[in-house]
Parts: structure tokens; sequence; C-alpha cells
């Protein structure tokens, strides 16, 4: 048994990297608020006008089309929503139609819920195919339907599987029909190369604690030319669009973050790649004797996927996904099941079902994400606990049962 939890978990967060404590370690000691004029105010200023150069300059933006939020999931809902109330100002009748893919993250597909349960809304929503992609032919039937469609969104990269979408191709026949596009790329910034004025975008939102920067700040980009309705008011900092006294420390440590990723990100993309071929390599062959069959929900072709993000199912009957997750913290390996960021729940990944697998499936899909500070050493120690684990519950009479497996959960944590 491992003394020391292994994090391949990197999709849900990622540990803030030192280096990027020591970036933000002056600002969260100093006091001076970027918005005065003496010199701790103008010092300030400049720490937070330098981050937002850079961060906008490495996502290919203009300084001035970058917003900085509390996070993906406050970009997602102020794109959305300043995109629809503008739109809305315009245009009152009939009521706005939104087409939003099958497979989105809970920060994108639960507030366009709330908005059409409200009946501010109509929805469309465009399925995946088999692969987890979307299709850019079904998004043209879609974007072209009667009740024409005013907003669309798609996301970048998908959390689960790490199926990379084509956004541009998407955005491009919007932009044909004069149809806003967003997309969600908090999975897709800090792992793969994104540039805004490329995807031919309205709006992207991004985060800062996918890619070991400081959680607490996130990215909204918004076309130079764009208007939206902001989501608060109370002053005047950012073009107004996000008010209040701006968190120079944020700013600068998710800079630092970002800056770091880009200059490794050869090294680290081609380390990612490595060690999903190692750890589904070494999960083989410690599972070749079983009858456990792994099941790959995640694209191979490297360039359609996440580099750090495997998804797969150890297909047997005895294993079931609750269970393993939790005898795989016991053994101390963090992972996520495919359902992982529907509010924690057991049910079937949405995702999953999007793509037309069965509940056991869908319920039982494990998620490996590795982060920036992943070493191989814990990679095969992973696969190696992975494979031990599946054996224990195949040939275990109670390694199934969830009230047993808890209950054991609950007597080691309080000794």
């Amino acid at each position: 048994m491992t003394t020391q939890l292994i994090d391949l978990d990197a999709n849900a967060t990622t540990a803030l990297d030192p280096r990027v404590l020591e970036a933000m370690r002056p600002h969260l000691l100093a006091g001076g608020n970027p918005e005065s004029r003496h010199s701790l105010g103008r010092l300030a200023r400049k720490a937070w006008d330098d981050a937002r150069e850079k961060t906008a300059s490495i996502l290919g933006a203009d300084p001035d089309e970058l917003t900085f939020t509390s996070g993906g999931t406050e970009a997602n809902n102020a794109a959305l929503i300043g995109l629809l109330n503008r739109r809305l100002k315009a245009h009152p009748n009939p009521l706005p139609t939104v087409v939003l893919s099958t497979i989105e993250h809970p920060a994108v597909a639960e507030q366009v819920a709330y908005l059409q349960k409200k009946g501010l809304i109509e929805t469309l929503h465009a399925p995946v195919q088999a692969n987890g992609q979307a299709s850019p032919s079904i998004w043209n039937a879609f974007l072209t339907a009667e009740n024409k469609p005013i907003l669309a969104t798609c996301m970048l990269a998908n959390n689960e599987t790490g199926a990379i979408q084509p956004v541009a191709a998407l955005a491009a026949i919007a932009a044909e029909h004069g149809i806003a596009f967003h997309t969600d790329a908090v999975q897709a910034v800090g792992r793969t190369a994104v540039n805004f004025h490329q995807l031919g975008v309205t709006t992207l939102a991004a985060g800062s604690h996918k890619m070991h920067g400081p959680p607490g700040i996130g990215i909204l980009l918004v076309r130079n030319g764009t208007k939206i309705e902001p989501l608060m008011y109370g002053g005047g900092q950012q073009r107004g669009l996000r008010p209040g006294t701006p968190v120079v420390a944020l700013g600068v440590g998710l800079a630092k973050a970002l800056e770091l990723w880009d200059l490794d990100k050869t090294a680290r993309e081609s380390r990612w790649l490595s060690f999903k071929a190692q750890f589904l390599d070494e999960l083989q062959s410690q599972l070749s004797q079983t009858t456990i069959k792994i099941e790959l929900n995640s694209l191979e072709d490297a360039s359609e996927c996440l580099p750090q993000t495997l998804n797969l199912w150890l297909n047997h009957p005895q294993i079931v996904g609750e269970v393993a997750l939790i005898q795989l913290d016991l053994e101390g390996l963090a992972i996520s099941l495919g359902s992982a960021c529907a509010s924690g729940s057991n049910r079937p990944s949405p995702v999953l079902k999007a793509m037309g697998f069965a509940d056991d499936r869908a319920r039982s899909s494990i998620r490996i994400s590795f982060s920036g500070l992943t070493t191989a050493q814990e990679v095969s120690e992973s696969a190696t606990i992975l494979a031990r684990t599946a054996l224990r519950l195949i040939q275990s009479e109670d390694g199934n049962d969830t009230e047993i497996v808890i209950e054991r959960a609950r007597r080691r944590f309080h000794h």
C-alpha cells in the first residue's frame, strides 16, 4: 500500500506550482489598489496589466479582449448571459433559441437549462458522434433550423474523455448565419494550444486551477466589437464587465502558470502522451491473464484528444465504479469516475451516455488525468494499484458490496 496519495485527477484541479506561488508572493504581501494613483497603486496596476497582456498574448487575443473573472464557471455564465441579454434587447421576439452540445460541462448545461426552465429561451441539443466529437454537418442543420438560433455553444475539449471538438469549424458555420458562438475552454487551456482569434469564436471561458495556477480566477475573452451585458454592477473596473477591486496576486499567478505551460508545452505534451501509453501498456500487461477487458472511451488519435486525459472501462461484472473508486482511494490513488462532474453522484455519466454507451459502462468508467507534476514512477505505481484493485474486486465475495467497502474506509480513517 502506498504511503503518499498519487493524484491522477488533474481534470478536477491541480496543485499550485511553487514557482507560481513565488510570483504571487510579493503581491500577496503588499498593498496597493490598481485603481489608486499613488506609487503603490501604480506598481499594482503595472503587475495587473502585465498579467493581462501576457495571458492574452499566449491565448492569441488582444489585451482589451480579456476580462479576469473568479473562475471558469463565472466566465461561462458571464459570456452566455451577457450575449443573450444584449441580443434580447435588440430582438425580444420570438423566444430566442440556444444550440448546445450534449456533452457540455454543468457550468454551461445547467445555466442553459435554468434559463429554459424560467421560460427565457428555447434550446436545441446537438448530439455528438460515437467517438464523443461534434459533427459540423449536424451542427449546420441545427444552426439553420427554422427557429433560427441567436447563440450556440460547444466546449473546446471534454472534461471526461478529453475529446477535442471542431470548434473552429462550428464557429465558422455560426458566423455565416450571424450567430454568436461561445466555447468553454476550461479543460483545453494549459493542456493544448488555444488561439482565440484562430478559433473564430465570439467568447471563450477558461480557468486557472487546471494548469497549476491559483483557484479563484478565470478568463473571459470577448471578441473586439462584441457587446455583452455585465452580470454585476458597481464600478468601472475591467471596462465595466467585471467590477470590483482587481486581485493582483491571482492575476499574476494565472499569467505565470500559463507562461510556464507555454514554455514547456512541447516537452509536457510528449511526457503526457508517453504516460498514457505507459499506463495502458502496464495495465494491459498485468490484466492480460484475466477475464477483465479494457475498453477505451478516449480517442486514440493524439491530435483529437487532450494529451493528459485517459478515460477507460474495466469491463467485468464484478467491477462496480463507485466501489472501485473507494478501493483505489484506500490504496492511495486519486482518480475520478466518468460521472465525477455530475454533482458527485453515481448516476451514469451524461457524456458517455451521449456517446451511446450503456448504463453500466457510463456509470463505471474511470478517468485518469495527468498534471504537469506527474512522474513516470507515479504512472507505473498507479497502473499497478488499479490492476491489483481490479483483481481483488473480481476475486472477493464482498469486494463489490458498497456498504462493506464504505465501512472499511470509515474504520481506516477513524484510526
